[in-house]
């Protein structure tokens, strides 16, 4: 099945170019048949008058056609005006039954809203807030100051907005079906509504220009305009519009309305204590078709009560409506559920966040059915169809297309390669019932289902465990999200507080309270988040960016005071930048091999060249092996690479084989393993100087666990304090080792790569220094002209061999930016640490000075920049290369 896949995969790479190339030939013709095509067809019934766009609150040079239709009273054209606004997406037609009726004594005025209809469809804003303008320049011209206004869904918003700007041209207005207050729209915040009308916009703009559609989708009901004008509008001044509005009002209102709901109808009733409410059992929001002889009625008596100064206005309203429109607005009692389109759009995008994060997805659905907004049911349902398709689609991914998914987005945002060899191996152990584990164990469901994928489990026996843990799952999480979201709600500390906060402060509760239970209830869990909670108070495990910026304000201030930022660059004329970032590590070890005084102190290498291919690097590995008469293990690098990224230590033909299959077209060292201690030995010279000094010397130690008979190896590594802070690194490391039982009495070594971040542990070893050191270190430094300033990392068989200045081997050299990596020693404070990168900068800067009175240029600001930028967006791209080299390690162990 997935050898099918990827046959299938390939045919549909190979014809990609000819479906683009056809793609882009229909959307060339498509584009060509728009642009002849006539804009806005003017219908024939209507009449158009030339006006000023509209742009927020100005007029601008552009003209916008304006169309309109009227209905004049056959008894006088000096009868009251009746304007009609129609709905979004919507025209003049949608009142085509209702305003013949009201033309029977009044004159009515129908306009298409510009960006409908026949009016123009290109302008700048389509705001209610400008369509609001927009009619009241249609008034002007056709010289009518005061008329009863009439708003249909949208055209309420239109409604209210002319209220505001010109209240005394506002005779009555009637809200049929309308929108108004913001609370009431989709998910009640601007902010999410905004967005939510934002992707709106954004997917039928992307669907109008890159689907070659002839013109289809230019005329249709759901276009950009319609998307627009809710992406434009701001209900939030519309509660206040309406709580001020004084003249009459009538509410017409179907109770089954699932576009605006009834509960709208309500609070604008509320908010307007003189006006009339009209409600309709059996009546949707589409009601002004169905029964416009009902609604023509109703509205012409309302009409002529208000004509006869009969209907209430607000100085004459029943005061106790006049005190219930005073109080608060009460979201627990008016926040409607989501309904017909709303609903639908809710449920998708529920849906589809859980393909970002299923449980914070699950948290916020569970905090919306807390709010009111949607049922337990209905969220819970929601998030499951989106946690199971997404997981089928990685499980579908790990099938057909294989490893190499892992290496391209958005995959490899979310599933580490290291992480799913984990999963494959516990999944080969334990088999279908990790589905239904790893849905309870935090950060293991990805990489298991893409594992699930790899290993040709059965898809319906995958589907099956799948989804009874996923509805079990789900459910809980949503539940639980629910009852504190209401506890929060209802909480009387946030009593006063707007409803988004506490939809905010619900949503972090639930989110810190739920993701604290699931690592509680599991060992693995806990030990992980205590393990957490250590690595914040101990500072030798802190991320760079937490640990660096006193350490880089430093480097600033050094900087100002030689008056050259980058002058630590000098401190090794002979490398790149002095070794900033960037450097080839087999240059600089073979210029430290040209010198016969050290050649012998440093480990025989090779440089695989990424351009050659696969069968050319590994006849060359081979060659440099027989040359050098070395067996396995040996030791394969980037050549370029930072904190031990991408090193392994190979013990096989086929993990060599394998390494260097995944890092084509990257420089790889192939280099002489050296076994025995290491230790970090931190040099400096100044140029002046006849002989260099020692700063630091680290010691490497290799942390183990001891087998008790009974854990397995990862239970081991978690139940160790300090193993448990490095406990992602170790798990990468050992692979698929984790599960194994040691004996009792068995010692582990968890890693054999000298690096701090991936879990070595380093030491002080200024006790080891002897005058045979520092006159070895000497030597082989002053053999490599124009270095100054680094840290060696040396191997050795044993501490005397090492102490007596002999029997060692260079495995690397780094430059300026090298720590003196006896920092880390756990008995180091957090304020020992900063005084000796202070002085580490400060030498180098001094050296640095030296240099440049020596003629060496520091190398320019802009191109250190250049060099960060580049190795940013080589880490950013996660190269295979950092990616095999886990695998291969957990390899070592098994063998």
């Amino acid at each position: 099945m997935r050898r099918l896949g990827r046959q299938i995969w390939r045919r549909v790479f190979a014809w990609k170019w000819r479906i683009l190339a056809l793609y882009l030939c229909l959307l060339l013709i498509s584009f060509v048949v728009r642009s002849r095509a006539p804009r806005e067809p003017v219908a024939p019934d209507v009449q158009v008058m030339s006006v000023p766009a509209i742009r927020g609150e100005q007029t601008t040079n552009q003209i916008v056609r304006l169309a309109y239709r009227e209905y004049v009273c056959e008894n006088s054209r000096e009868a009251p005006v009746v304007v009609l606004l129609h709905g979004s997406p919507g025209n003049h037609g949608d009142f085509r039954k209702l305003a013949p009726e009201l033309a029977a004594q009044y004159r009515v005025i129908v306009p298409d809203l510009p960006g409908f209809g026949s009016s123009s469809h290109s302008i700048p804003d389509y705001s209610t807030r400008a369509h609001a303008r927009y009619v009241l320049e249609l008034l002007d011209q056709l010289q009518v100051s005061r008329a009863h206004f009439i708003g249909f869904s949208m055209g309420g918003g239109v409604v209210l907005n002319i209220v505001d700007i010109a209240p005394k041209r506002v005779e009555s207005i009637v809200m049929l079906s309308a929108i108004g207050v913001q609370e009431m729209e989709l998910l009640g915040n601007y902010y999410l509504n905004h967005s939510l009308h934002g992707l709106q916009l954004a997917g039928l703009r992307l669907m109008r220009e890159g689907l070659p559609h002839f013109g289809w989708l230019d005329h249709s009901m759901l276009d950009v305009s319609y998307a627009r004008n809710f992406y434009d509008t701001d209900q939030r001044p519309l509660r206040s519009i309406l709580a001020s509005y004084a003249g009459p009002m009538l509410i017409i209102h179907g109770e089954r309305d699932i576009m605006v709901p009834v509960q709208a109808a309500r609070e604008h009733y509320r908010l307007v204590p003189q006006s009339e409410l009209r409600l309709f059992p059996n009546e949707n929001h589409f009601y002004l078709f169905a029964g416009p002889n009902e609604q023509a009625a109703l509205t012409t008596k309302f009409l002529d009560r208000v004509e006869k100064g009969q209907a209430v206005v607000r100085a004459t309203a029943d005061p106790q409506r006049v005190a219930m429109a005073a109080a608060p607005f009460n979201p627990a009692a008016s926040i409607p559920r989501a309904m017909g389109p709303t609903a639908l759009v809710v449920f998708a995008l529920l849906a589809l966040a859980t393909l970002v994060s299923e449980d914070l997805t699950c948290i916020w659905a569970g905090v919306l059915a807390a709010e009111g907004r949607i049922s337990f049911g209905f969220a819970a349902i929601a998030c499951l169809v989106g946690i199971f398709v997404g997981d089928i689609l990685l499980f579908l991914a790990g099938r057909l297309l294989g490893r190499p998914v892992l290496r391209h987005a958005p995959l490899k945002w979310f599933v580490r390669s290291a992480d799913v060899e984990r999963s494959s191996a516990w999944f080969r152990r334990r088999g279908m019932s990790v589905i239904a584990i790893s849905r309870f164990l935090p950060g293991t469901r990805l990489p298991t289902y893409v594992a699930a994928g790899l290993l040709d489990t059965s898809l319906l026996k995958f589907m099956l465990y799948f989804f009874v843990a996923a509805a079990l799952w789900t459910p809980l999480l949503v539940g639980l999200s629910m009852l504190l979201g209401a506890q929060v709600i209802e909480s009387t500390l946030l009593s006063r507080q707007s409803l988004l906060l506490k939809v905010v402060a619900s949503a972090l509760l639930a989110l810190i309270t739920i993701k604290l239970l699931i690592r509680l209830v599991s060992f693995h869990g806990r030990r992980l988040l205590l393990a957490r909670v250590r690595k914040l108070t101990h500072w030798e495990f802190w991320p760079p960016w937490v640990f660096y910026p006193p350490v880089v304000f430093y480097v600033v201030y050094l900087g100002i005071r030689h008056r050259n930022l980058t002058l630590f660059t000098c401190a090794n004329p002979a490398i790149e930048a002095g070794g900033f970032i960037g450097e080839s590590k087999s240059a600089i070890l073979q210029a430290l091999v040209r010198s016969p005084e050290s050649w012998s102190f440093i480990a025989r290498l090779a440089v695989l060249e990424g351009s050659l291919s696969y069968h050319a690097l590994i006849e060359h590995a081979g060659e440099f092996m027989t040359e050098h008469s070395l067996s396995f293990p040996i030791v394969l690098k980037p050549d370029v690479g930072q904190r031990g990224s991408g090193v392994a230590v190979v013990r096989s033909q086929r993990q060599m084989e394998d390494y260097l299959r995944a890092c084509q077209g990257t420089d790889v060292i192939i280099q002489e393993y050296v076994a025995g201690g290491e230790f970090g030995v931190f040099y400096y010279r100044y140029p002046e100087s006849e002989q260099g000094r020692i700063l630091s010397i680290t010691k490497k130690q290799f942390p183990s666990v001891v087998g008790n008979g009974k854990s397995s190896l990862e239970e081991l590594i978690l139940k160790d304090d300090r193993a448990a802070c490095m406990a992602r690194a170790y798990f990468d490391a050992q692979g698929d080792r984790l599960w194994d039982v040691p004996a009792q009495g068995e010692s582990v070594q968890l890693v054999e790569i000298g690096t701090h971040c991936r879990g070595s542990i380093f030491l002080d070893g200024g006790e080891v220094e002897t005058a045979a050191v520092r006159a070895a270190i000497d030597r082989v430094a002053r053999a490599f002209e124009g270095f100054y300033f680094g840290r060696f990392d040396i191997r050795t068989p044993s501490l005397a061999d090492f102490q007596q200045g002999q029997n060692f081997k260079v495995v690397e050299l780094n430059g300026v930016t090298s720590e003196a990596t006896h920092i880390y020693d756990p008995r180091n404070s957090l304020f020992t640490a900063y005084r000796i990168l202070f002085n580490q900068w400060r030498l180098a800067f001094e050296i640095g000075a030296q240099n440049r009175r020596r003629g060496c240029p520091p190398t320019p600001l802009g191109s250190l920049l250049r060099l960060l930028i580049e190795q940013w967006w080589k880490n950013r791209e996660r190269s295979p290369l950092e990616l095999r080299p886990i695998r291969v390690e957990a390899e070592v162990a098994r063998n």
